[in-house]
């Protein structure tokens, strides 16, 4: 089948629409601008849509270079028949195509070749074909002997030509399409611990056994993380009968000798090749989750709501070396920085309630942003304390701080912040993390930002490609102040490489605030093609043209000036005849009129923000049956871990998200969402907090 149509057929969607979504990626136009601007020629494809479909080209396009390499590969070889070449044509994956090559392909020295090499193979041949009885075919083997070449005796030459056997009875194709449907959904892998008396965190799998189907990604990967670190033996077990069901598929009245060359050739070879098949495919589909649920994580993170028009104290806690402060006012310029030592050894808490009443008359902050890592706990009960003995109208959140080390350590960072300590451009990162959490997050490797599940136990150069993908989808949802942006957040927009996106930042200390999009093309290294690309994505607050301040694309400024004043609300139809008057498409015409309706829309100002609180509480203050207000930190396939304003984040398991079935955690909550749950339990000696939903209206 035709490439195009094949995947018209597996998205279900009409051919002309693939056909010019191919080619709009082929001229080089980028996801998000395909997605935004060109919806009339794709069928509004979205960009995980988009995503799909050139994933989707890429691998037909692979294993159409690959087949025709194996055709000829073979062909060179003489062996190519018309059937084989109808096979390699029909063939739809990749691991079809690689069985039929098997055969033919290039081998280390094997029993097999190296009875080949002893002439042993037209005997191979005789008795697979004729299929005597053991005496018959010992009669024909005596034929072979041949003491040049090491074959001495009738019963050596027979052996010999078993071995060619069992090899290809384990590089047969049907043979082996049927064994990898049994071991597919019939397989049970087991775990056992090496050591049973040693403790550690995979107990739950020393005696261990599961369908491979059924298997959750977790699991997979938990197991495999345990038998790297030398803790779990593991195995797959198959149903008893597969070898038998394999010689009746062969032949069921197979001679004993020929039964026991198909039995080595089972046991020998084609087992142990499915179940490191088998295996690979469990642990790429747990990672394949794995990284869908760190992608889903991420983007809900990003999409947090920002803190706008805020003065905000942020605070990197810490012990021995103190807790490092710093003060930003609302459009993230550094005010002023400290460091205070109100946490344990110094526990100067006197000094710090000085410090932090001089910040807060000096620069009035609204709000503390304080990091979730070590001695949080004992800073926000400092926070609390402090700001009620001294009557400071105080609130304070938690931040996540994952990353913010990477960041602070990072090329840049030292260029943002030459004179700053690495230690303090920490606390500026968390303060900025609550106003702008998109703007700051970009300036992190997504992969350290730490809401996934085994994130490192998966493919890295994958992981980083879709979180990539994520980011650069909505860093181009949000849209970009061209003003106020960094070159690591304009990095992101459609089209602008880094150098180009450096080459903004210079024009712009060079130059002031670019006054129009039009500007654009002033700047070194970016064409015409890459305007065309980023300019929509691009935002100028009260820039010459209002139009700059919307999504309104410049190639539609012409068309939106044709558009009834903003105030003006037009229903459905009102729309459909104005793109009929206009000659042009209706969802085009649609993205117009919202962006007139509201310019300079921020789509994350319309989430939830983060919750404020000015009382600490204590994992002992926590009781069974207690009802509380907590913010969703991470999402894993297990459940949610839940944030409830104590030192450790309560779990959530998927058996209490609700009391009907939920199929996954991220099916009904997102990353940041304010939930109530129920104390279930708490574990004070293993500081761990059992949630529920279930009985709570949601």
């Amino acid at each position: 089948m035709e490439i195009t149509a094949q995947i018209a057929a597996e998205l279900k969607l009409p051919a002309q629409y693939v056909q010019a979504a191919g080619e709009l990626l082929a001229a080089g136009n980028t996801i998000p601008f395909i997605a935004r601007y060109r919806k009339e020629a794709t069928g509004q494809m979205d960009e995980v849509a988009l995503r799909s479909l050139a994933e989707r080209l890429e691998y037909l396009r692979s294993l159409e270079r690959r087949r025709e390499e194996i055709r000829q590969l073979i062909a060179k070889q003489g062996k190519l028949t018309d059937e084989l070449s109808q096979k390699l044509d029909a063939a739809t994956v990749l691991q079809t195509l690689e069985d039929l090559y098997l055969p033919y392909r290039p081998k280390r020295r094997t029993l097999a070749t190296a009875a080949k090499e002893k002439g042993l193979e037209p005997l191979a041949v005789f008795l697979w074909d004729q299929r005597p009885q053991l005496e018959a075919a010992t009669a024909e083997a005596a034929k072979y002997i041949n003491p040049d070449l090491d074959v001495k005796t009738a019963e050596q030459a027979l052996e010999g030509a078993c071995q060619i056997i069992a090899e290809q009875v384990a590089e047969d194709f049907q043979v082996r399409a049927f064994a990898r449907q049994v071991y597919a959904r019939e397989s049970i892998l087991t775990s056992q611990a090496k050591v049973p008396e040693l403790s550690s965190p995979y107990e739950n799998y020393y005696d261990y056994r599961e369908p491979t189907a059924k298997m959750p990604s977790h699991r997979i990967l938990a197991i495999r993380r345990g038998q790297q670190e030398g803790v779990l033996k593991v195995s797959l077990e198959v149903p008893a009968t597969l070898l038998a069901d394999i010689e009746n598929l062969i032949d069921d009245s197979l001679p004993s000798y020929l039964k026991a060359a198909v039995s080595d050739g089972c046991h020998r070879l084609l087992f142990p090749a499915l179940e490191r098949e088998l295996r690979s495919k469990l642990i790429e589909r747990a990672q394949e989750q794995a990284i869908t649920v760190f992608a889903g994580n991420l983007k809900q993170l990003l999409l947090t709501a920002p803190v706008k028009g805020k003065t905000v104290l942020g605070i990197d806690p810490g012990y021995r070396t103190g807790c490092k402060l710093a003060v930003v006012d609302p459009t993230g310029k550094v005010l002023a920085t400290a460091t205070s030592y109100f946490t344990p050894p110094k526990a100067d808490y006197q000094g710090g309630k000085r410090l932090l009443t001089e910040l807060y008359r000096l620069y009035h902050p609204d709000v503390v942003a304080v990091g979730n890592g070590t001695a949080s706990r004992e800073t926000e009960e400092f926070i609390a304390r402090a700001s009620g003995e001294e009557s400071l109208s105080l609130a304070y959140t938690i931040v996540s701080e994952a990353g913010a080390s990477v960041y602070s350590a990072s090329d840049l960072a030292r260029e943002e912040f030459p004179d700053l300590d690495v230690t303090i451009r920490g606390a500026v990162s968390i303060a900025r993390r609550l106003q702008d959490p998109l703007a700051e997050l970009v300036k992190v490797p997504p992969q350290s930002i730490g809401v996934g599940q085994y994130q490192h136990d998966v493919d890295q150069k994958r992981l980083a490609q879709t979180l990539a993908a994520v980011v650069e989808d909505v860093v181009n949802a949000v849209g970009v102040d061209l003003n106020t942006a960094s070159a690591a957040l304009l990095s992101y927009v459609a089209g602008i490489s880094a150098k180009a996106a450096a080459n903004i930042v210079s024009y712009r200390d060079e130059n002031g605030p670019f006054r129009s999009r039009a500007e654009l093309k002033r700047v070194a290294k970016l064409g015409p093609a890459t305007f065309t690309q980023c300019a929509g994505f691009l935002r100028i607050p009260g820039g010459k043209n209002p139009l700059d301040n919307t999504a309104v694309h410049p190639e539609s400024y012409k068309l939106a000036a044709k558009f009834p004043p903003s105030e003006e609300n037009l229903s459905s139809a009102q729309l459909q005849k104005l793109a009929a008057e206009l000659g042009a498409g209706l969802p085009t015409v649609l993205d117009i009129y919202k962006a007139l309706k509201k310019p300079g829309r921020d789509p994350r100002e319309e989430l939830p923000g983060p919750v404020f609180r000015r009382e600490v509480v204590k994992l002992e203050d926590l009781k069974p049956g207690m009802v509380m207000e907590g913010v969703v930190r991470n999402i894993v396939d297990f459940g949610a871990f839940v944030d409830l304003g104590v030192k450790e984040d309560g779990l959530l398991h998927i058996s209490q998200l609700s009391e009907r079935y939920v199929k996954h955690p991220s099916d009904v909550l997102t990353v940041g969402q304010k939930v109530e749950v129920k104390i279930l339990e708490v574990d004070l000696k293993r500081n761990r907090i059992s949630l529920s939903r279930k009985g709570i209206r949601q």
